[in-house]
């Protein structure tokens, strides 16, 4: 990647974020697009988690790394300790691989 894509990539986040604190006090939203602004970002970032999840390239991802990632989702639900669903996960898909389901 270009050295002045990754820098105007590196201004525009930092606007963005340098933006919150100074636009806090005069910048009134309507509820209704407060609540939009919320589900889209949730959509988002459940799209890429999905996305991540279920793809490899410009196919499928297989059988283990969704497994893996639906331990890790049922450990949330049951709110499991962060490095417990991270080794479950990791552990279902490796030996879901080493079962020969790539």
């Amino acid at each position: 990647m270009p050295v002045l894509a990754i820098a105007a990539l590196a201004a525009g986040t930092y606007a963005l974020r340098l933006a919150g604190p100074l636009l806090q006090g005069r910048l009134r939203l309507p509820e209704r697009l407060r609540d939009l602004l919320t589900d889209a970002a949730t959509v988002l970032l459940v799209t890429l988690a999905a996305t991540a999840a279920l793809t490899q390239g410009d196919g499928p991802a297989g059988w283990a790394r969704p497994a893996g990632v639906l331990v890790a989702a049922v450990l949330v639900l049951r709110r499991a300790p962060f490095p417990l669903v991270v080794i479950a996960a990791a552990a279902t898909c490796a030996l879901l691989r080493l079962c020969g389901l790539s």
